[in-house]
């Protein structure tokens, strides 16, 4: 079974689709949460999350003892990069509604995901990938086309550059190259504070590696908005940036040339 049959077979249950749109609603659930707001067994519910986090639609973190549920857009948008500008056949009508839920703006207060979890699975390795993140010479071929700087080292700067403009920027706090990244990380274009930015790669089998984006943007909706991808004609936020560099590790092209 390939990844876009898994995440249409995920996407085919109507109680999937509406975890899905909890999770979007509020990110970050437990499993008693979810369960409440569903008519089935606490057993339903889980076997419905193992699916989901099967097709990658769902990412899990520990907290505490609780383990929190998230919702990762990345495949979403890598099915309708494939398949929803190429087709417009009634059957897809349901991925349609969920992805323009996705791309809506949270205008309620309080209803902002302080924490966002992205992961994709990449063809390529742990090193690649690594690279792709921290060099500028790549970084300029995905994604927002920017130039990252790095100091590579705890307590070293971090910057991404649009021309001559330093457009982000922020400070290195944990470094195990090739494997983890946490950094701080602010736009300079709003008044917000420093928001913290993690990168995990993880090596898995057959050649596939995961890349997981973790940032939490507390007290920080604006950039939350900016990188979930909720901004009008401001690009999709990490789930764009990770399906385009997904796409030029893979087959060498960008997404959009």
């Amino acid at each position: 079974m390939t990844d876009d049959d898994r995440v249409f077979k995920a996407l085919a249950d109507p109680t999937r689709r509406r975890l899905l749109d909890r999770l979007f609603t509020r990110d970050g659930r437990t499993l008693s949460d979810l369960e409440s707001e569903v008519e089935m067994t606490r057993f339903g519910v889980m076997k419905h999350l193992r699916l989901l986090e099967d097709a990658g639609l769902v990412t899990t973190r520990k907290s505490g003892r609780e383990k929190l549920h998230f919702l990762n857009a990345v495949p979403i948008r890598l099915i309708h990069d494939r398949w929803i500008d190429k087709y417009t056949e009634p059957q897809v009508s349901a991925l349609v509604h969920l992805k323009n839920e996705l791309e809506q703006i949270m205008t309620t207060p309080g209803t902002g995901t302080t924490v966002q979890v992205h992961r994709v699975y990449i063809r390529a390795t742990a090193q690649a990938i690594w690279t792709a993140i921290v060099d500028p010479e790549w970084t300029r071929r995905y994604g927002y086309r920017a130039e990252v700087d790095y100091d590579l080292r705890p307590g070293g700067s971090f910057a991404t550059h649009a021309g001559d403009e330093c457009v982000v920027e922020g400070e290195v706090i944990e470094v195990e190259p090739p494997y983890k990244l946490v950094q701080t990380w602010r736009p300079t274009w709003n008044d917000e504070g420093f928001t913290l930015l993690t990168y995990e790669i993880r090596e898995g089998e057959q050649g596939v590696c995961s890349l997981t984006i973790t940032h939490d943007v507390h007290g920080a909706p604006q950039t939350g908005a900016q990188t979930a991808g909720q901004v009008e004609n401001a690009g999709g936020g990490w789930a764009e940036v990770l399906s385009d560099l997904k796409s030029l590790l893979e087959t060498g092209s960008s997404l959009y040339g």
